[in-house]
Parts: C-alpha cells; structure tokens; sequence
C-alpha cells in the first residue's frame, strides 16, 4: 500500500520534534497505523536545518505554506506554527481541499474551533488537536474516548509548565515570584514576553477546549474566568503550607445544576492531592467520572519531542481513519455535532468555592471581631484562622482565614467591606480553595 504523505507547517522546536519522531520511529509507526507515513512536503521561514534530526527525509521544503496546503498528493496537513494568523486561513484552505489535519494549537482551537470544526464536518475530514492540551499526556483522547461510558463531573489540571515552575520554585526555596520568572525565562520555560503562561490565558486556551469535550457544548474561550500568578507571594506559600495546603494553578471545568464552570486561578490544595505533589514544568490532569471515579493524568506538558509524541499519534488516527464513513469518525468534541447541548456558562461570581484570605490589620482589640462579623453577615463560615507576629516595628500583622464554601459574589462583597475598614491595610488576597474530592 502506497504510503500516507503529509504536509507540515512549521519547523521549530514541535516541528523539528515531529520529524525525527517520525522518521525514528519510522517501522513502528507504520506498523500501528497499517501502512508507511512520510512528510512530503514542509514549508517554514525560518528553522535550523542542523538541529532537526531526520530532515533529509523530507521531501520538499519550501518557505511558502499556502503551497503545502494546495499540494494535491498531501493527504494530511500538521500545522505547527502557532497563533491565529496565517494558521486559521491555512488549515480552512486545507480542510477546502479535502485534507485532513492535526495541530497542536490551542489559541487556534480555543478561539475558532467551533468553524473549524463545521467546516471539516461539511467536507467530511478530521482535524485532530491532542498535542493542544497538555503536550504530550493523551489527555483529549482520555476523555473523549476512553471516558465514553461516564458521565464527566468535573476536571482539574495543572495545564501550564511555566507557572508550576515558578510556584514550585517558591514553596522549595523561598523565592520571589520575580526573581523565579527571571530563571524561567532563561532556562526557556517562559517567553520574553510571559503573559500568557503567568496571567493564566495559555490555561485558559486549553481549559476551554477540556470543558467542551467534557460536556459536550460548543468552544466558548470568552467565557473562560482567569486569573495569573504574578500577586502570589512567597508568605501566601508558606502559610498555605502550614495549613496542609499548596497552590497550584489550576484549570477547572466543573458541571452544575445552574451550568458549567470554567475558571483559571491559583488555588489551595490539600497537600494529600497527587495532584498537589506535581512540581516543576510537568502537567496532570485529574478527572472525575461518575463510573469510574477520580482518574489521574501526568507527564510533560510541553517540548519538543513529548509534543511531537502527541502530533504523531494524532497523524497515525487519522491515518487508520482514512477510510472510514466520516459519518462513524471520532466526533472532535467527544459529542456528535448534533447533540451539543447550550448549557450556560457560570459567571464566576456565581461559583461557589472555599477561600483562603491574608489581610494586614492593626494588632489591637476588636478589629478580629469586625471582619469575622461581616464575613457571617456575608453566610460565610470559618474553617481556620492563623494570626502571624508582627514584623519588628510593624504595627499590622497578617491574619489568615481559611473559609467554607460560599458563593462568589458573596465574598466579592464582604471583601470590598473588609477592605474599606480603616484597620485593615491595603486589599485582602484571595486564593481559591478546592479539595478535589
């Protein structure tokens, strides 16, 4: 049988990865996927020829991507270039012309998946994302696939390397969040520009795809609450510790009676949790399913080769697929496009979870007693208070109040009364707390 070729866009470090997977593992793959694959066709503007392993196996290599996609022998196209622009108007072109693809860009998929997704149910071709969420952990297919029989509860990951570095680095060293973004950034962890991995939108690109296979509901990233680690300081890490708790930035998708969270934020978690024990770049995932219970998810979420790993296995599906009834494929959001179901989004005020709050407040009589009323008055329960001594010549010391579910809008406004206490100096951190049960 005639072997599969494929077109790649983009041969940095995922693209440079997925060649030498594919050319190394070249008979392996083709004896999973039941006939040979071979990269026919690149096209890249810029990529370091010495660096890629296997690169004289590919056929042409042209700086011109439009030219990958109108190739009539390219079965399937990977685009691994990133971001909206050209990527967008290069995979609709390819899907136009009856290719296939896979990608590992979650921006594209979070952002325009649900026309992306129409279009290749119009044209009957697959596109396939694994490599989008959380590298090289099979976590889509996980969830789409092997959860099939469960209803999904919910789902809670560390889906983003850089801010699991970074908050690591301050539990295990005392660190500032400054100071480890500066490590990460020259160890390759973190870009020059790092808002997107610290400020939680990277998370938030792949959470909104996990929430929609989940629940089956279309992709809505403009609905997806986040919330960054750069206000985490180093006593916030140190008392959650004394509390038995550690903060991760955590993705979380959540299904509801009033509808479906998803939200990116630090939050506290029992330091019991596996998950709570994920440190350094590496990602997990946990979910629960009604039949099967709390499954867990681990490895590395980032890299050339643990993303390429994830690309390849997409390339091979596609290729045992080739000839099945499009009609009989693997539905992209785990729910045949029909059955999508319209149920709401929650505002984040309207999600209800525990808190823990550190406030600065004047060490004298009665100002304990002021804040713990407002939080009754607000329906919000104690569960733990810690009070910190004074730094020497100091005259307000830190109080920490670990709380009971509540809703947030709830605490949203005993917040804005706590703050507006002339005892109480400058605003009260908030960290969520979840203990994944």
């Amino acid at each position: 049988m005639e072997p599969v070729k494929i077109g790649l866009l983009g041969l940095g470090t995922v693209g440079g990865g997925t060649v030498s997977v594919l050319t190394r593992n070249a008979e392996e793959i083709s004896r999973r996927a039941g006939r040979g694959i071979i990269i026919s066709h690149a096209a890249a503007k810029d990529y370091d020829a010495d660096a890629i392993s296997g690169l004289d196996q590919v056929g042409i290599i042209t700086d011109d991507a439009f030219a990958v996609v109108n190739d009539p022998e390219v079965a399937i196209v990977v685009e691994l270039i990133g971001g909206y622009n050209p990527a967008l108007e290069l995979v609709l072109k390819a899907i136009a012309n009856g290719k296939h693809v896979v990608t590992a860009n979650k921006a594209l998929i979070a952002k325009h998946g649900n026309e992306i997704f129409a279009a290749a149910q119009e044209k009957g071709v697959t596109v396939a994302f694994e490599a989008a969420v959380a590298g090289g952990i099979p976590i889509i297919k996980a969830m789409r696939e092997g959860l099939a029989a469960n209803q999904i509860l919910w789902a809670a990951g560390i889906i983003n390397g850089t801010g699991n570095f970074i908050l690591t680095e301050m539990r295990d060293k005392g660190r500032a969040f400054e100071e480890v973004l500066k490590e990460a950034q020259a160890l390759g962890y973190a870009e020059a520009d790092p808002t997107f991995d610290v400020e939680g939108i990277d998370a938030a690109h792949k959470l909104t795809i996990m929430g929609s296979i989940a629940f089956g509901v279309p992709l809505q990233f403009e609905k997806t609450y986040t919330e960054g680690i750069s206000k985490i300081q180093p006593q916030d890490v140190v008392y959650a510790g004394e509390l038995g708790y550690r903060i991760k930035h955590l993705g979380i998708t959540r299904k509801t009676e009033k509808g479906i969270e998803l939200r990116v934020h630090p939050t506290l978690i029992p330091e019991r949790r596996l998950i709570a024990n994920v440190d350094g770049v590496m990602n997990a995932v946990v979910v629960m399913g009604d039949a099967v219970g709390p499954t867990l998810y681990y490895g590395a979420g980032a890299g050339a080769q643990p993303t390429a790993s994830a690309v390849v296995a997409d390339v091979i599906d596609v290729v045992r697929a080739l000839t099945t009834d499009p009609e009989n494929r693997v539905p992209h959001l785990a729910f045949q496009p029909n059955a999508l179901s319209d149920v709401p989004i929650l505002d984040m005020e309207d999600v209800e979870t525990a808190y823990y709050l550190r406030l600065q407040a004047i060490d004298k009589p009665g100002v304990l007693a002021r804040v713990t009323r407002i939080l009754g008055d607000a329906g919000i329960s104690i569960e733990a208070i810690l009070q910190k001594e004074p730094a020497e010549g100091e005259v307000h010391v830190p109080v920490i109040f670990l709380t009971q579910r509540v809703l947030e809008r709830n605490m949203n406004q005993a917040l804005r009364q706590i703050e507006a206490l002339e005892e109480i100096n400058g605003g009260v951190m908030r960290i969520r707390v979840e203990t994944l049960k």
